[in-house]
């Protein structure tokens, strides 16, 4: 499901846009369809080793930072120097699939007894004892 969100965001993301069309290389995309920058190298450019080369995402939709994978987050934050390939060892069976947070959405975890799930909880099983003062 595609988000929307107001065309103000979306201007504000405009520098970005063009940084990304005039100096960026695409390295990949992930499953949730966000694309992955490096800047390009200038040819003639000065080069300064000491400088970390700029790394960044263009989010597809609404930008939303838990929707970045771990791979590529280690990627993002210099942890990896390359994204992690399909066969590594992180990409197991038994690995759950990723997904951003899900805070108001309608998939959000409701506990019971909240209102958006009738308000109503099962009465307390008797395990406990109320701590009551100058007792």
């Amino acid at each position: 499901m595609q988000e929307h969100y107001s065309w103000i965001a979306r201007l504000s993301n405009l520098g970005t846009q063009l940084f990304t069309i005039f100096s960026g290389e695409l390295v990949g995309k992930d499953s949730h369809g966000n694309r992955y920058f490096r800047q390009k190298i200038q040819k003639g450019a000065p080069s300064f080793s000491n400088m970390r080369e700029k790394r960044w995402v263009m989010y597809k939709g609404r930008p939303e930072a838990s929707l970045v994978p771990p791979e590529w987050h280690g990627w993002l934050h210099y942890t990896l120097d390359e994204p992690l390939p399909e066969e590594s060892d992180f990409h197991q069976a038994w690995v759950k699939q990723h997904h951003g947070n899900l805070t108001f959405t309608d998939k959000a975890y409701h506990p019971p007894g909240h209102f958006l799930e009738g308000g109503k909880r099962d009465k307390a099983t008797g395990d406990y004892q109320a701590w009551q003062p100058n007792k």
